[in-house]
């Protein structure tokens, strides 16, 4: 390529400067492939040849743009491209490529279209392959959609065509590096303290717990607080497609499913693993996403002695969870009648935690929900505390009061059992009526 000839910023068209950014990712490129350079060191290599390559061409840019010029160099051959900046913003939560010219992010809740382009469909591509060669994996016309992991964690999933049909897009949801605690949970006002409480004594107590919620609503993120209440004793099996939960305790074993090679072989499934968990002697199995037929070995799981249990499953209500583990539990292809198929769910799940994703952007747990036992053929559900929405502001945001329902769960005396003791006014009991029951104890 004929590098751009020295000359004033203003004469250099922006053909040009596309055309010279080219020219320094080519050739820094062809310079790396024949270095085995540790991953530290790669920058401060890129960095001298481009410095190099610049003084040469006798360009003379303002600070700003040869700034910016290397950046977007370092970005695309160190990086993930123009999306890198998106990926380096701690206020950003999401990423969504939907083809080159829209960029899109989540950002407190908010969806906000970016000005951040990529040149054209190749570009993307070459973006997506970046991020799954590295992982084993392989996308094209054959092997359309593929989810896979950042090296921080942020999980990604990609699609090109002919599967999506306006160009390849790339949706990643960011790794965060500051794991959120209960107590800043109570702060945003997406829990109270009184239902924190309660949480913790169900995870401490060994009651099985389903977290359901919406896309994005923050389900790995209320999995990874609960988790925090699990004693350090004992021995945790995660379960997950992309490995994203960030437990921290010591006596931890992965797992992370895998997909087939060329040949096909080689696949193992969330199914796979939890049948495999069974054999690994866990005192808790923590599934990050219930999804097939899977959920029939989780529940079998529960009612076998693996109390305690913890997984997250896509459902707009604590009534829709139990419909959807049902039609879960069916594609297992047992062939079971829906009564046995409710019987079990009945026996296996105590706790139903819904997490939501208001109008607004705001997450909350919308219900705490008990799962009851059986009423004929029926599942009966108890919540112990609801969201009473009230209103929405003019600039929309929902008003609202977490609150328990005044009902103690049945499983209270199992939380007993374990050594604890929740306060009535957890439940919804105001002073006078704690005053009222101890004189007539008395």
């Amino acid at each position: 390529m004929t590098v751009p000839a020295a000359s004033s910023p203003g004469r250099l068209t922006a053909a040009d400067m596309i055309k010279f950014k080219h020219y320094l990712i080519d050739t820094i490129a062809r310079a790396l492939e024949g270095e085995t350079l540790p991953t530290d060191s790669r920058r401060d290599f890129v960095l001298e040849h481009l410095k190099g390559i610049y003084e040469q061409t006798k360009l003379h840019l303002p600070d700003d743009m040869r700034n910016q010029l290397y950046k977007e160099v370092l970005d695309e051959l160190l990086g993930y491209g123009p999306i890198q900046s998106l990926l380096e913003d701690e206020s950003v939560s999401e990423v969504m490529v939907n083809g080159p010219k829209k960029v899109y992010i989540e950002k407190d809740g908010r969806l906000t279209k970016t000005p951040i382009t990529f040149e054209d469909d190749a570009h993307v591509t070459r973006i997506i392959e970046r991020i799954v060669l590295p992982l084993g994996r392989r996308i094209d016309a054959d092997n359309a959609t593929v989810d896979a992991r950042l090296p921080d964690g942020s999980r990604v999933n990609a699609v090109v065509p002919p599967v999506s049909i306006d160009g390849p897009s790339i949706t990643i949801r960011k790794f965060r590096r500051d794991k959120l605690t209960i107590e800043q949970l109570i702060q945003y006002g997406s829990i109270t303290q009184g239902m924190a409480d309660f949480l913790r004594a169900c995870v401490l107590a060994r009651l099985n717990t389903v977290i359901s919620g919406g896309t994005g609503s923050g389900k790995t993120t209320l999995l990874n607080v609960l988790s925090t209440f699990i004693p350090e004793e004992e021995r945790i099996v995660t379960i997950e497609d992309a490995a994203e939960l960030q437990l921290q305790q010591d006596h931890i074993v992965r797992l992370e499913t895998k997909t087939p090679n060329s040949e096909g072989y080689g696949e193992r499934t969330i199914r796979d693993l939890v049948r495999n968990s069974l054999r690994m002697r866990p005192d808790r199995i923590v599934v990050g996403e219930v999804r097939g037929g899977e959920a029939l070995d989780m529940l079998q799981a529960m009612n076998t002695g693996h109390d305690g249990s913890l997984t997250t499953l896509h459902a707009n209500s604590p009534r829709d969870a139990i419909s959807r583990l049902e039609t879960m539990v069916m594609m297992a292809g047992m062939d079971l009648p829906l009564k046995v198929v409710r019987q079990q769910i009945s026996a296996a799940v105590d706790v139903i935690v819904q997490q939501s994703r208001l109008k607004d952007g705001s997450r909350k747990i919308t219900a705490i929900t008990e799962v009851a036992g059986m009423e004929g053929d029926t599942i009966v559900l108890t919540d112990v505390f609801k969201f009473d929405q009230t209103s929405i502001t003019t600039d929309g945001k929902v008003i609202g009061e977490l609150k328990p329902t005044g009902i103690r769960p049945l499983f209270y005396t199992r939380i007993q059992a374990a050594g604890l003791k929740l306060g009535p006014e957890i439940f919804g009991a105001s002073m006078a009526d704690v005053l009222a029951a101890n004189r007539q104890r008395r």
